[in-house]
């Protein structure tokens, strides 16, 4: 797929930047890291010396066998290494969270089988120009809430750890990361209850990036980050409800714009609580609108603190989950996905420590993000309500989708360790061919007014 570039400036016309505080651009000199000891889009090249290797570019094409539906693991002969329990979670607690420590407190049947680490993650190489674009060219302004001279993918691929606003620039790459271009895809959600009964509700989305329309105007500057459009399929009592969202970046300046359209009403209506800690979508209250793809939407209701780089057993290559042969039954138990079908690797993750700010209100009153250094995409997040308590943990079961080159997630967990319930979103194993890449929209397609004709019952 071609790749294009724009310019967004995120809420301010071109007449006002410069009126606007910006954080400053790294150097030529810190960008020609890029490709050097740096991978293209930030990441350390080199290994630890131990389990962690070098990064030699990922995997950019699929594996022999792939039919082009069934993501099939392009390491068969990978054998576990080892097994994390309870019994010995004290010997591995330094590359592991708090939740996950907590998880394998609360659940005898919870634990954490380690493979071989290989680093799968890469991009499209026409990305790679534009990320040492962005890295010279794109600030923070309006108190870190917007992008300026943003272009696409990643906004800050050279973290400087020193830097006061690091931990918000480690947060932007994953808000705004490169998912496709456009994708359109069947998935489910399951939100089991505590015996492990659930129902699960069928979603048709798609989300088209502003730098990927047709017909747009890139030359033309926009807040606007993407377009999404989320479909219910089943169960009966929700189908035909469909969620629009006109994704912002600064959402201070203009908070995201939403719409639903109610199957039984026929009637499209506005949808302002679709965003920070408003109920997540048919998710029977174990998510926030925010908790959706780990963590979405405006940062400016925290203070966001860079802990530092960490090594870390995170899920990782998921491919198992994906798995075709595999029915959802297989997968959803309990308490928690089955562990048997579950994968982690170590690998080194940006932790980052989100605390609310002062007259600000959410109900995570702190969250502590570990973030994959090779994809800037959310792995673990340890949520804590407003007494400081360890509350929620959610895990993305990452993979790379390597017919298109894009890192992304074959499933998200959100564990309730108060209810003793989770959240499971992503599930495609019954779906034969469910995402498609690449595939073309316009702006009309995404209007209140087309909502409106989709709309069916």
């Amino acid at each position: 797929m071609k790749l294009k570039n724009t310019l967004v400036l995120s809420g301010a016309l071109a007449l006002t930047v410069a009126t606007t505080s910006a954080w400053a651009k790294v150097s030529e000199a810190e960008a020609a890291r890029l490709g050097a000891d740096l991978t293209p889009i930030g990441a350390e090249k080199a290994g630890n010396g131990g389990d962690i290797p070098a990064w030699d570019g990922g995997i950019t094409k699929p594996p022999a066998g792939f039919d082009g539906a069934d993501y099939i693991s392009p390491y068969p002969a990978d054998v576990k290494k080892f097994t994390i329990d309870a019994s010995n979670m004290a010997q591995y607690g330094d590359k592991l969270s708090t939740g996950q420590k907590a998880m394998l407190t609360k659940y005898s049947t919870y634990n954490i089988p380690v493979y071989p680490t290989h680093r799968s993650a890469a991009y499209p190489d026409e990305l790679y120009s534009v990320i040492k674009e962005n890295a010279t060219k794109t600030e923070l302004i309006d108190g870190g809430n917007g992008l300026i001279n943003y272009i696409k993918a990643v906004p800050f691929p050279v973290i400087d750890q020193k830097d006061p606003d690091a931990g918000l620039k480690v947060i932007w790459n994953h808000i705004v990361r490169y998912r496709g271009g456009s994708v359109k895809r069947v998935i489910n959600q399951a939100t089991p209850q505590v015996n492990g009964n659930y129902t699960l509700v069928k979603f048709q989305d798609e989300f088209t990036f502003r730098s990927n329309l047709k017909g747009v105007d890139l030359s033309q500057p926009s807040n606007i980050l993407f377009y999404f459009k989320q479909q219910v399929l089943a169960p009966a009592r929700l189908a035909g409800n469909v969620l629009l969202v006109h994704e912002t970046i600064d959402q201070v300046k203009e908070p995201r714009l939403a719409w639903l359209y109610n199957a039984g009403q026929r009637r499209v209506r506005r949808a302002p609580q679709v965003s920070y800690d408003g109920p997540g979508t048919a998710a029977d209250g174990l998510r926030t609108s925010d908790n959706f793809d780990m963590y979405n939407g405006s940062p400016d209701r925290y203070n966001w603190k860079l802990l530092g780089k960490k090594e870390m057993y995170i899920p990782y290559n998921s491919y198992a989950l994906n798995s075709k042969k595999l029915k959802y039954d297989d997968i959803v138990k309990a308490g928690h996905l089955n562990p048997e079908h579950t994968r982690y690797e170590l690998h080194r993750v940006w932790e980052v420590e989100a605390t609310i700010k002062e007259g600000q209100r959410h109900i995570y009153g702190k969250r502590t993000f570990y973030i994959d250094e090779d994809s800037w995409s959310a792995s673990v997040i340890d949520h804590y309500d407003g007494r400081g308590e360890l509350w929620r943990v959610a895990e993305a079961h990452s993979m790379q989708f390597y017919d298109s080159v894009i890192p992304w997630y074959s499933v998200e967990a959100l564990y309730d360790l108060l209810a003793g319930r989770y959240l499971v979103l992503g599930l495609d194993n019954e779906e034969g061919k469910s995402y498609e890449f690449g595939f073309e929209r316009s702006e009309k397609d995404y209007t209140p007014a087309a909502l409106r004709r989709s709309g069916r019952r």
